[in-house]
């Protein structure tokens, strides 16, 4: 019953500053989505940072779960898991009328002097949403040039997603995000045409054998 009370203020939480921010949420707003009383979150946490830390958390161990797995679901090719990734924030802008925004992202923006614990956190989360696509990436093999800093290119998916998120919420449209991630996909596109034929024939050999 505890864990369920926790879990449920962890939860209603993660809501509410997703959609609200986490500096307009109030313990009460917590209280009211959560349907509990203020002893019981404050036998959990003793303030609203601390809840915040919990979120944070949540997101990070969930990463793969809630976001990573139903993202790629049927989706085996490891380029393709990049751009399916950004296609799963796109539906998330196109069903909220381009309110949605990246919870990390938006927390991030928002705390302009988080403290350590916190910002920690939020490295961590942005360091998993890293690691999935350079783990694509390396997958990819040969596919794209063996020079490449496939970290570097992991990170600027990272940054396509967040920007292409902030210019689609501000104007209320997809335009932004998806010419964000067309030109990703064009720069990706040009990475791997830029492997010499000689590779790209021994690749297509190999994957009929």
């Amino acid at each position: 019953m505890a864990a369920d009370t926790r879990d449920r203020i962890v939860f209603s939480a993660m809501t509410l500053f997703a959609t609200k921010g986490f500096a307009s949420t109030s313990i009460a707003d917590i209280l009211a989505a959560a349907n509990v009383n203020s002893g019981s979150l404050y036998h959990f946490f003793p303030g609203k940072q601390d809840v915040l830390v919990a979120v944070l958390e949540a997101y990070r161990d969930g990463i793969h779960p809630q976001l990573l797995d139903p993202a790629w679901k049927g989706v085996r090719d490891p380029i393709e898991r990049v751009f399916a990734l950004l296609r799963h924030y796109r539906r998330h802008l196109r069903t909220t009328e381009c309110t949605y925004g990246c919870p990390i992202g938006s927390i991030a923006l928002e705390l302009h002097e988080p403290d350590p614990a916190v910002r920690q956190l939020l490295s961590a989360n942005f360091k998993g949403w890293i690691d999935a696509i350079e783990q694509c990436l390396l997958d990819a093999g040969d596919r794209l040039p063996a020079d490449l800093d496939r970290r570097a290119l992991a990170t600027l998916a990272l940054s396509t997603m967040e920007g292409g998120v902030m210019l689609s919420r501000t104007d209320r449209t997809l335009t932004g995000f998806d010419d964000a991630v067309r030109m990703f996909r064009d720069y990706v596109s040009r990475l791997e045409e830029s492997v010499t034929p000689p590779r790209r024939a021994r690749r297509a050999r190999v994957a009929r054998a």
